[in-house]
């Protein structure tokens, strides 16, 4: 059972991390799921995870509305159902380790990739192989942000367009990974998902999301792409170096 401390430790984290989510659409994400690996077994945490950042980004999606480009999205689907259909027939869960490692490698691989391969999601083709890489990293370190972001850089859209885009495309990423984890997560880390830690990080979510609006709006194009890829590659070093410490230990 979870302390009254921890539990108002998980509904800060859950603010901070949506207002961050709210201004680079990936990197409030990524922190708190590398928190909810510490502190929860691998099932409860993306199912909770999955619950919080389903809240954050549909009403950041809400609120961008008019900026999401609906036949992105569309094809992106499309190859997320393929990924969810594959991990569904091999029933896979990873471990918290293999979780940890993949998390934090994930936005050094999305930089390794080279400016001149770099996909265009605008492209009908490439939004679709999106959904398919990006929903099977899902499955396995719970979010997928930063290499979503790669198939982002050479598209033309605004700020705006890119973080309503990317909310609406990861709403479904998370109730795919919810629907997921809860059909195979184990009876007795399903109860550890406690009602009260659900609400209030939903509630913190959709907080966190409202405040960042007035952030984004002031910012630059330039600010936004700097800012985030710094933060999402302090965040891999830190949960990379977690997992091979996890790995070498058990």
């Amino acid at each position: 059972m979870l302390t009254v401390p921890l539990t108002l430790g998980l509904g800060l984290a859950a603010l901070v991390t949506s207002f961050l989510s709210g201004l680079f659409g990936m990197a409030g994400g990524m922190v708190l799921m590398g928190l909810l690996l510490v502190l929860l077994p691998v099932s409860s945490a993306m199912l909770l995870h999955g619950i919080t950042q389903m809240t954050a980004n549909g009403w950041r999606a809400w609120l961008w509305r008019r900026h999401v480009q609906w036949g992105i999205v569309a094809r992106f689907l499309l190859g997320g159902a393929v990924a969810v259909g594959i991990f569904t027939l091999i029933r896979y869960v990873p471990g918290k380790a293999e979780s940890l490692i993949l998390l934090g490698l994930s936005p050094f691989m999305a930089m390794a990739v080279p400016s001149h391969w770099s996909p265009n999601v605008s492209r009908r083709g490439h939004s679709t192989l999106a959904g398919l890489l990006c929903m099977g990293v899902q499955l396995i370190a719970g979010i997928s942000g930063p290499l979503l972001d790669v198939f982002f850089v050479k598209s033309s859209l605004s700020r705006q367009s890119v973080v309503a885009t990317k909310a609406t495309m990861q709403v479904f990423g998370h109730l795919f990974k919810t629907v997921y984890f809860g059909s195979l997560v184990a009876a007795s880390e399903a109860e550890a998902l406690d009602i009260t830690v659900t609400a209030l990080c939903i509630g913190m979510a959709v907080l966190g999301t409202n405040l960042s609006r007035r952030v984004l709006d002031a910012m630059s194009d330039a600010q936004f792409r700097s800012w985030s890829q710094r933060l999402v590659a302090l965040t891999g070093t830190v949960y990379l170096g977690q997992g091979l410490f996890l790995l070498v230990v058990r």
